[in-house]
């Protein structure tokens, strides 16, 4: 039986954080190298798109690799779109069958347990990069944040050092709280804060 994670809690607390902000906000530099939070968002979007499809088995070019994100795709809807984006990712992956088979995202086929683990990565990590970029807190849940870390230790040195999905680990304190824990695993640093003349 293939374990199913709950995607919801996640995905409320991105859409909580993408309503908190600001126009203003949308150059602002963000914990991914040379991304403004607006194209954090762009990004946001597209893996939304790929992993719901992913979900769904319905392979083809959203689940290609996608093009770099840009605010200037972003548009005048963000604010309802996006949000409605990661509610239906979170819904596509209520189906068992999600969980199961094999499937694609980013142009790499992968199992679809793994598939949805890392969608749920993607939520919980960029939700924390973008509460970070506009000066927002981050309540995320206690289940997420343990299925991720579960996950992020399973990246090997070798593979951060090829640029995927997390850079170097960043060393925290052993008694962090475990989502700075979660961060630091990332190759994020769980203090950074938005430079004085950002946003």
């Amino acid at each position: 039986m293939t374990e199913m994670l709950d995607l919801d809690p996640a995905a409320r607390t991105m859409a909580d954080v993408i309503a908190g902000i600001r126009d203003d906000q949308l150059t602002a530099r963000t914990p991914c190298r040379d991304a403004t939070l607006g194209d954090l968002l762009d990004h946001v979007c597209g893996l939304c798109v790929a992993f719901t499809a992913a979900a769904t088995k319905e392979l083809g070019e959203t689940t290609a690799r996608p093009p770099a994100p840009s605010a200037a795709n972003l548009g005048d809807d963000w604010r309802t779109r996006i949000p409605a984006q990661v509610a239906a990712l979170a819904q596509a992956w209520h189906d068992p069958a999600a969980w199961t088979g094999t499937t694609q995202a980013g142009g790499v086929e992968l199992p679809g347990r793994i598939a949805g683990l890392i969608a749920l990565d993607e939520l919980v990590i960029h939700g924390w990069d973008l509460a970070a970029a506009a000066g927002l807190p981050y309540p995320c849940d206690d289940a997420s944040v343990a299925a991720c870390t579960a996950f992020a230790a399973t990246v090997t040195p070798e593979q951060r050092a090829e640029g995927g999905l997390f850079g170097p680990v960043v060393t925290v304190p052993a008694d962090a709280h475990a989502l700075d824990r979660l961060v630091g695993m990332t190759g994020r640093n769980p203090s950074w804060t938005p430079p004085r003349d950002a946003g």
